[in-house]
């Protein structure tokens, strides 16, 4: 719980000041949207490895587009990256009813991780195929050192030709070379916390008050100094991870894939569109939402860019937009919701998701994991981002889900 606190304080200083000496509300605004506004209940989500959601006895089905022939097929394999974290591993474990799964991961013998994915873990050889069910192999990749690298070769090659549009020329490190090569499509589940926790380390568990306060005291507490300072220290800020490390990982699978690539999804965030205004000024004080929106632009303008190794990349991207995150698993407590174990109170868990980002409200994990499922099994949300909450009523089913999403899908057409 000191931690917890610690943190807390951090953030609140860090909102003292947006970098340009104006000044936001209070402590008590920016508590309590971390902690989300809606009822919630302490009660334990008890995971068991073999997670039960809605629709795991369901089939891919036929997508209301006519033309499926980049749609994902029962076998393929899925790249779920942050497949460790509180939604990749949902994500991960409800994706492989129907597909293949690389999980990348920072520790691929994590005994917790591995006794979640029991019964679907595979250590090597084929996965199985062509049986209606997937299985979870995982790859071990340290996206931090491969940023550094990254840059390395970016200062290198600064003054050369040929780079691509996000400044440097694509490669794909050889960590992330195995997992992305078969892969035909991929997850984004990676990110970090709004403002400094043990998330931020490079281990996911170092506490780092002295990085942080030091910073501040040397640049006399500018919030932008300050924050990037602690990129170049290569921890996990938002820059780094959802702005910097997405773009490498989209530009990796796009130089390593060698199999049809169908279609990228990235797990973003309500407020990404609306950084000015409130309340999300203040979530975005350490930059999280510009991080997003950053990563968000790429993955559209290069699912759609021409490539060295093809006349067009021309894979679909989907974009989800959550609410804060609430619900199970509760294995990293680095997030308000996580730390005391909030979860929707049972009568708030039907869903409601819109085109674009206008909602607000929480988001269960579960939810965003069955979502994440459906759109593949489906090939529905085809070039299209869209925000999700629960809200008060009793779980959709399957068919009701599909039907959303495919209302979603009508919407635009008109």
């Amino acid at each position: 719980m000191i931690r917890v606190f610690s943190s807390l304080s951090l953030s609140l200083l860090l909102l003292l000041d947006n970098g340009d000496g104006s000044r936001y509300g209070g402590a008590s605004t920016a508590f309590a949207f971390s902690v989300g506004t809606t009822t919630t209940t302490t009660s334990r989500f008890m995971m068991t490895t073999k997670l039960s959601l809605s629709s795991s006895s369901t089939t891919a089905l036929n997508s209301s587009n006519d033309d499926n022939d980049g749609a994902l097929q029962p076998g393929d394999t899925i790249a779920v990256i942050g497949a460790s974290g509180n939604v990749g591993k949902l994500v991960a474990l409800r994706l492989s009813d129907t597909y293949n799964v690389h999980g990348i991961v920072r520790d691929a013998s994590s005994s917790s991780l591995r006794e979640f994915f029991k019964g679907r873990l595979v250590d090597g050889g084929d996965h199985t195929k062509a049986t209606g069910t997937g299985s979870i192999k995982l790859f071990e990749v340290d996206l931090l050192e491969e940023l550094e690298r990254k840059q390395k070769k970016d200062n290198l090659n600064k003054f050369g030709s040929g780079s691509g549009s996000s400044g440097y020329n694509k490669s794909c490190p050889k960590s992330l070379l195995a997992p992305l090569q078969t892969a035909n499509a991929i997850v984004i589940c990676t990110g970090t916390t709004a403002f400094p926790t043990e998330a931020w380390s490079r281990n996911g568990e170092k506490d780092v008050t002295s990085e942080v306060l030091q910073s501040l005291w040397k640049t006399k507490l500018n919030v932008k100094e300050t924050l990037q300072n602690l990129d170049a220290l290569g921890l996990n800020t938002p820059n780094n991870i959802d702005a910097k490390g997405n773009r490498l990982l989209i530009d990796a699978w796009d130089y390593a894939a060698e199999v049809s690539k169908k279609r990228a999804i990235l797990l973003s965030s309500i407020g990404v569109q609306r950084r000015t205004d409130m309340p999300f000024p203040i979530l975005n004080a350490c930059g999280v939402l510009d991080a997003k929106a950053d990563a968000e632009a790429y993955l559209i303008e290069q699912s759609k860019s021409t490539t060295d190794n093809n006349d067009s990349n021309n894979y679909k991207y989907t974009i989800l937009r959550p609410g804060q995150l609430f619900g199970g698993p509760y294995d990293n407590n680095y997030y308000l919701g996580t730390i005391f174990e909030l979860d929707k109170d049972s009568d708030t868990q039907d869903l409601d998701m819109k085109v674009g980002d206008t909602l607000l409200g929480d988001t269960l994990r579960s939810s965003l994991a069955e979502i994440t499922a459906q759109i593949c099994e489906t090939n529905t949300a085809l070039n299209l981002d869209f925000a999700v909450v629960n809200v008060k009523g009793s779980a959709p089913s399957v068919s009701q889900i599909q039907t959303k999403l495919q209302q979603l899908e009508t919407k635009v057409s008109r």
